[in-house]
């Protein structure tokens, strides 16, 4: 190749699209105006707070809400961008900065970068954030969303430098404003050490996760590339890192000692007095961390030993169907119990794992009586055909509970055009069977309302667009626009509705009584009312 500085180029353009996209997903919607954020500049600006704060909720392992997001949005909004926006609307900003510009509405993200040795422009895939559902108080279901390693690199990654290297390279500032006593520097270069470390051992936690799902798409290439950060992440850092704690905690008190004894301290040494505790502080963190990821190391190792090892010794497993091989087999002929050591005989196989515990070696023990118990015999024959079945049977059952409440629904405000839950409410007090249908269980109502009110104002025509594009799962109990749209469709076949509009009423609250739950008992639910409205062309 001619020019050797263009190689690995797709790498250097994925950097570059990390940005590009970000801007580009951001400053081309124009829903920032009903938030009164106009600029270009103050739009890359808030959608990079966030990021920061995203950042700083996954580096310490909490959970990062839409609500959490909206409570930091309506902080600092009202320190220091003072926009005119309540709560409601820094909440809707959080979403549409997380879900829209972020995640680009579920749609994957992609740049182009051209690899000049192989002539042709190769697809890198962008991603910012990611989310999983939690349960929050044991359990209330939300989503938490948390960087990707394309959300680190965004935030951290502004020196052209391999990952091996980030870690040296920012120790290496560090020891030199410890040695210039530019203390106020050296705090952020230890928060930014300690900000790499912690984010290593995430990898290495989220690689032991992907080897235990499995151990097959996790490749050699990577396993490699993880263990040559973790060498170089552990190589000498502890030692240094004791060394330069050492070194503060020695500065600390001559300074306190100072300021004891001697004189007052300036306010330029009473600045260096608190950076340096603070510096303190997170070098213990910092080789705390480095202690973890020396841990974590070797369990990575050992996992992925394991792991190759139980896969290579699957094809040599014989397995044998319970019911047809034994349970069949026997009944047609009793003499086949001669051969039963086959199905025993794997069960004697492995080792049985020992486990020594020194605090209950070292306790006294007490004599166990023994209860005599008669011998009992429970036979079980488990078919997993027959589990399969009975599983798709209880989704179907609560598929249809849905169904049954959404079509109630949208039935009624089809046909009147707009209507409060208040009126659904005097209408079934009177008609048991349509009590059942909007209510079949307070769970499934509960949900439902949960999901009408998140729309707020439905785009059917988005919907349906966004159905046609999207390979929906079978085994989905319960996808609410999909519902809505079949529902739509069967009551208003000539397709005239254009939006369904759900919004919460000013007035008093909705009781339903006595609705009966599946273990009998008697509840009541208390909800706001709700008017649904239905525009037509």
């Amino acid at each position: 190749m001619q020019y050797d500085f263009l190689k690995n180029f797709p790498k250097r353009m994925k950097n570059v699209g990390l940005y590009s996209r970000l801007v580009l997903n951001t400053t081309s919607k124009t829903t920032w105006n009903q938030y009164r954020f106009t600029t270009d500049s103050e739009q890359l600006n808030i959608v990079s707070a966030v990021l920061l704060y995203i950042m700083e909720q996954s580096l310490k392992e909490d959970y990062c809400t839409i609500d959490d997001i909206a409570a930091y949005i309506d902080n600092i909004n009202g320190a220091y961008f003072c926009k005119e926006l309540s709560f409601n609307d820094c909440r809707k900003l959080g979403d549409f900065i997380v879900n829209t510009i972020l995640s680009n509405d579920g749609k994957l993200m992609s740049f182009d970068g051209y690899d000049f040795e192989s002539r042709a422009y190769h697809i890198v895939n962008i991603s910012y954030v990611k989310n999983r559902v939690v349960y929050i108080d044991g359990d209330v279901k939300r989503t938490s969303y948390s960087l990707t390693d394309d959300g680190y690199n965004l935030m951290l990654s502004t020196l052209e430098v391999e990952n091996n290297l980030k870690l040296t390279i920012h120790e290496m500032i560090f020891q030199m404003h410890l040695e210039k006593q530019s203390y106020d520097k050296a705090v952020d270069d230890i928060k930014n050490i300690f900000l790499q470390m912690r984010i290593q051992l995430q990898k290495i936690r989220e690689a032991m996760l992907r080897i235990r799902r499995n151990a097959l798409e996790y490749s050699v290439a990577e396993y490699e590339e993880i263990l040559n950060e973790n060498l170089n992440t552990i190589t000498d850092t502890k030692v240094k890192f004791e060394n330069y704690r050492e070194h503060v905690r020695q500065r600390v008190a001559e300074l306190e000692h100072e300021n004891i004894n001697v004189r007052k301290l300036t306010r330029k040494d009473e600045e260096n007095l608190a950076n340096l505790r603070v510096i303190s502080g997170y070098l213990n963190q910092t080789i705390d961390e480095h202690q973890k990821i020396l841990n974590t190391h070797f369990d990575l190792k050992d996992l992925y030993t394991k792991e190759l090892e139980q896969l290579a010794k699957v094809a040599s497993i014989k397995r044998f169907s319970v019911k047809m091989d034994l349970y069949d087999k026997v009944i047609e002929n009793p003499d086949a119990l001669e051969n039963f050591n086959y199905f025993l005989a794997p069960l004697f196989n492995r080792e049985i794992e020992k486990i020594y515990n020194p605090i209950k070696a070292s306790e006294f023990q007490k004599p166990v009586r023994y209860k005599e118990e008669e011998d009992s015999v429970e036979e079980i024959d488990f078919d997993e055909e027959v589990w399969e079945r009975e599983q798709e049977r209880l989704r179907e059952e609560k598929r249809k509970k849905y169904e049954s409440s959404v079509s109630y629904i949208i039935e009624k405000v089809v046909r009147a055009g707009e209507i409060l839950l208040s009126d659904m409410k005097a209408e079934i007090e009177e008609n048991e069977n349509d009590r059942l249908k909007l209510i079949p269980s307070i769970d499934v109502f509960k949900e439902v309302m949960v999901e009408l009110i998140k729309g707020q104002n439905l785009d059917i025509h988005a919907l349906k667009k966004e159905r046609s594009t999207v390979i929906t799962d079978s085994l989905e109990v319960f996808e609410p626009n999909i519902m809505i749209l079949d529902m739509l469709e069967k009551y208003d076949p000539d397709g005239e509705i254009t939006n369904l509009i759900v919004l919460k009423t000013t007035g008093g609250d909705v009781i339903f009584s006595d609705i009966i739950c599946e273990d009998g008992t008697k509840k009541s639910i208390r909800c706001s009312d709700i008017r649904f409205v239905v525009v037509r062309q």
